[in-house]
């Protein structure tokens, strides 16, 4: 039955995507909004029953919204007359708890047992990503709100999409969850400093204000779920269950959002701005496995190095960028590398999990 349900949504999916290329060809492309809309809902439908692509589920309907987004932008500013990107910072802080309330104190005494695959991973980390993505902005020529975005995401530690990757690919997921919580625990300081050196010629960038805004979006709530795991985990087995349903439309209403407020920008720099993030994630993921092998580490440590270097928190860096009054240039960046890199993630996750590491 599923399999049949799959295939007919497919068959849906196709059906649509003619008619837009018919559309496009016909010169209507601004009349394409609901059915390229309906494409991405049909095909997110198909993979979640599909066993192999229910991965990518969730990306694809995060197109869908993108695509809502870029369509109908004034449904996704403004509500009665309250901003809706008013709810960015909460959202951001509701997702950082969830992720305080999944992980342990375990995740930090991995330090003590593997300290070389934590001091390699964590140098990766906050050098690799961020001087990339200063190197390709530099090339790239874009605008330097929207250029200083691509180096944000770069200056961001990893998020828990990492920690899914390392765990779907067989890598090293133990000393995945402890760089996970080492480069959050880091990110208040060594962000606004990789910020204040690579990108303050690109904006004005207030290190105290970017310290705190990290300590309030991040560090502060997911103490505040360490302190739910420690003292309530399993209590309220509904929340354990809801949480990560939670942040992933979290997620996809701040994507949406960011989208609608900085449609204009992303319509003219559209191309190159996916290419620049393409390519920084790309170069993540290769250097962070490289560097890990060249300095000593297994193929399975190595692998948890490429996607905890190339899986950046974008949340995080569009939650800066709101909090520094850019959103419309400097998260745009992070809204494109968010989607992008859970496509990218799964792929290279599915590829290695067929392959032994030894």
């Amino acid at each position: 039955m599923a399999h049949l349900f799959s295939k007919y949504s497919f068959l849906i999916s196709a059906l649509v995507a003619l008619a837009v290329i018919v559309m496009l060809l016909m010169g209507k492309g601004g009349e394409t909004g609901f059915l390229v809309i309906s494409f991405f809902l049909s095909l997110a439908l198909a993979f979640q029953t599909s066993t192999k692509l229910k991965g990518l589920a969730f990306t694809i309907l995060i197109l869908a919204a993108i695509a809502a987004s870029l369509f109908y932008p004034g449904f996704f500013v403004e509500l009665g007359g309250f901003l809706l990107k008013r709810l960015i910072v909460p959202l951001l802080i509701i997702i950082m708890f969830g992720m305080g309330t999944s992980m342990s104190i375990n995740d930090f005494v991995g330090v003590l047992k593997m300290p070389k695959g934590v001091l390699i991973g964590l140098l990766a980390q906050f050098t690799i990503m961020p001087f990339i993505g200063f190197g390709l902005t530099y090339v790239s020529g874009l605008p330097p709100e929207i250029a200083a975005g691509v180096i944000l995401v770069g200056c961001s530690p990893s998020g828990l999409a990492s920690n899914v990757m390392a765990y779907i690919s067989g890598a090293n997921l133990a000393l995945s969850l402890t760089l996970t919580a080492c480069a959050t625990l880091l990110a208040p300081l060594m962000t606004p400093f990789l910020m204040k050196l690579l990108a303050d010629q690109l904006v004005p960038i207030d290190f105290l204000g970017m310290l705190w805004s990290i300590m309030k979006i991040v560090i502060f709530p997911i103490i505040a779920g360490l302190l739910f795991h420690k003292l309530a985990h399993g209590r309220f087995k509904w929340l354990d269950r809801a949480m990560p349903i939670v942040s992933m439309m979290g997620i996809a209403i701040i994507i949406t959002i960011i989208t609608a407020a900085g449609r204009d920008s992303l319509l003219a720099m559209g191309m190159v701005l996916i290419a620049v993030v393409v390519a920084h994630n790309c170069c993540g993921y290769l250097l962070g496995y490289a560097g890990g092998r060249l300095f000593g580490l297994d193929k399975k440590s190595a692998r948890t190095i490429a996607f905890e270097v190339g899986m950046q928190n974008a949340g995080l860096a569009s939650g800066i960028a709101l909090e520094m009054g850019k959103l419309a240039t400097m998260g745009l960046a992070p809204a494109v590398f968010g989607p992008w890199m859970n496509i990218s993630g799964s792929s290279l996750a599915s590829f290695w999990k067929g392959r032994n590491p030894h």
